[in-house]
């Protein structure tokens, strides 16, 4: 399978490192927004061809499918591009940063019939899957899930330090995580959503606080709370209240409610979510079927971020 990578920054470079561990993927093309830095990107990787024009790689010969992993501005329009050109697509997280470009992407995957993921990573994480894995065994159920989300980035920068050409965003990029989470780990439709927000940066224009609420059909509540003014532990930490245990999820590790180890070493074959992800799209494609984190199966989602928008909007 032939695939290109949109993104040579922190994320596709994630990416990168997990298909390396594939067996039977190429990665044929990078497409960076400069060519110097995406050429030597590709050349650490070994990958034959580096683009600044995404058009330039879907034209590349037995082309099957593409990553996108670009500013959340240009997931919708890629994203379409690439299922007009015939190739399988898999969107970054999130899949748009507005419901019409979200809908617009679920039409299209419907019109092509082509896979459509959204790297919606939590799914995928060894511990997260483990909590999953109890849910649909019937050993647990969700009460409650408390969840923190945050970052120190009071300049605009990446992941790894370096200067970012796009503003990330509380809302459509870091909350979709867990709304999505949230419904898929209690197989439930949120019927509530609630958010609140803090004064935006003053040169950054985007909000630097936010404390979200949702609740289930049966009663089951999410607490949300997340910050780009975090100057202590980074990333998301969540919590599970169940009615037979409580569990702590950071990424990849998972600790039970009296901090021992839970050990997922034997969840799935990666401990690396970004290379499970990878490898449900891929199978995906080989197989025929829809993938976990289908555009389909994350849309809900991106329903209730598109209410919590709404509301937000109405606050100001």
């Amino acid at each position: 399978m032939k695939v290109a990578i949109a993104g040579a920054g922190a994320f596709g470079r994630k990416h990168l490192d997990g298909i390396k561990n594939i067996d039977g993927v190429e990665v044929i093309a990078l497409i960076g927004r400069r060519l110097e830095q995406t050429q030597k990107v590709a050349t650490d990787y070994n990958v034959p061809n580096a683009f600044t024009d995404l058009s330039e790689a879907l034209n590349l010969p037995g082309l099957d499918a593409v990553i996108l992993c670009t500013p959340t501005q240009l997931h919708a329009a890629q994203a379409i591009e690439c299922m007009d050109a015939s190739k399988h697509v898999q969107v970054e997280i999130p899949l748009a940063d507005t419901f019409e470009d979200a809908e617009a992407i679920a039409k299209k995957q419907k019109e092509t019939g082509l896979v459509c993921m959204v790297g919606h990573t939590r799914r995928f994480n060894p511990s997260h899957q483990w909590v999953h894995n109890k849910i649909s065994a019937g050993e647990l159920s969700i009460q409650q899930m408390d969840v923190q989300t945050y970052f120190f980035r009071r300049t605009n920068t990446n992941a790894e330090g370096a200067p970012r050409s796009w503003t990330d965003h509380l809302l459509w990029h870091h909350a979709a995580h867990t709304v999505d989470l949230f419904q898929y780990q209690t197989g439930e439709k949120v019927v509530v959503a609630n958010a609140v927000e803090g004064p935006p940066h003053p040169e950054l224009g985007i909000t630097m606080d936010m404390s979200i609420q949702l609740k289930t059909e049966t009663g089951k509540i999410c607490t949300l709370s997340l910050s780009f003014n975090n100057d202590g532990p980074l990333g998301a930490f969540f919590r599970y209240i169940c009615d037979n245990g409580t569990y702590i999820a950071r990424y990849d590790d998972l600790l039970n409610g009296t901090g021992e180890t839970v050990d997922v070493s034997n969840v799935d074959i990666s401990m690396n979510g970004i290379e499970l992800q990878d490898r449900e799209f891929f199978a995906a494609i080989k197989e025929g079927r829809e993938p976990n984190a289908s555009v389909a199966s994350v849309f809900p989602c991106y329903r209730t971020l598109h209410e919590l928008d709404r509301q937000l909007a109405a606050q100001a």
